[in-house]
């Protein structure tokens, strides 16, 4: 396991003062890239062997969003290796133990020159302890879109070089706030959430939005499929709101 301590900032509260969905996917992604760089197995060597990490597919599930300067201990537990494939949960507590937010990931090695998956190496391997997983409702990888829901049609957007991260790829993180920008309220509090990565896109690609409105449970969900100019999903968002 690999933790890191924080007090949340003005910069990543929303209207009502609490943390935001995007900046605590920012934080599971930073405790992974910190985890990554502290070990052999290094954003570096990853580099220099010409393979990289891609998220495969992302849940998180939303107990309580801390508030503005609240202490938070956000932690990573990498506890499956195999073939190509990464499994790895996220946490996010108080400092006095609540648990506030749970993420489950799956990853893909990848070897950029070929565009193939790529065994993890020995290295990898020794970077990134196996430990139990975290006890959460596991939902799976894929996100079946309904044909026969409301569905309508969100504002074609282009990737700018904002929305993109060192792999020049748009950033894990971008596609969610695309998503949550393409909802018809922009203050729903999101409990749950799913993605689900089909391919990468660059800058210039146009992403054509799909909104599917639908339940959950007793809350409101959102299934938010970005396009490619071809139709086919590139990202597929499930938003849970309260």
């Amino acid at each position: 396991m690999y933790t890191f301590e924080s007090k949340i900032r003005y910069s990543e509260i929303d209207r009502s003062g609490e943390l935001t969905l995007e900046s605590l996917i920012d934080y599971f992604q930073d405790c992974s890239t910190f985890q990554t760089q502290d070990g052999p197995a290094s954003m570096e060597y990853l580099r220099d062997k010409g393979i990289v990490w891609v998220l495969s597919s992302w849940q998180i599930v939303v107990n309580r969003y801390p508030k503005l300067c609240e202490d938070v201990v956000i932690g990573t537990v990498p506890y499956d290796m195999r073939g190509a494939i990464g499994y790895r949960n996220f946490f996010m507590d108080t400092k006095d133990g609540e648990r506030l937010a749970v993420a489950n990931s799956i990853w893909t090695l990848v070897d950029i020159e070929k565009g193939f998956p790529s065994r993890i190496t020995d290295e990898i391997l020794k970077a990134y302890p196996i430990e139990p997983k975290i006890e959460m409702e596991y939902e799976g990888r894929k996100i079946e879109i309904p044909e026969d829901e409301e569905k309508f049609w969100g504002e074609e957007i282009q990737v700018k070089r904002h929305n993109l991260d060192t792999n020049n790829h748009v950033n894990n993180g971008q596609y969610v706030r695309i998503a949550m920008d393409c909802l018809p309220k922009r203050d729903l509090k999101v409990v749950a959430m799913r993605a689900e990565y089909k391919k990468q896109s660059r800058l210039g690609d146009v992403l054509c939005p799909v909104v599917i409105t639908g339940k959950k449970g007793h809350n409101d969900k959102y299934i938010v499929s970005l396009n490619g100019e071809d139709g086919k999903p590139v990202c597929v968002v499930e938003l849970v709101v309260s």
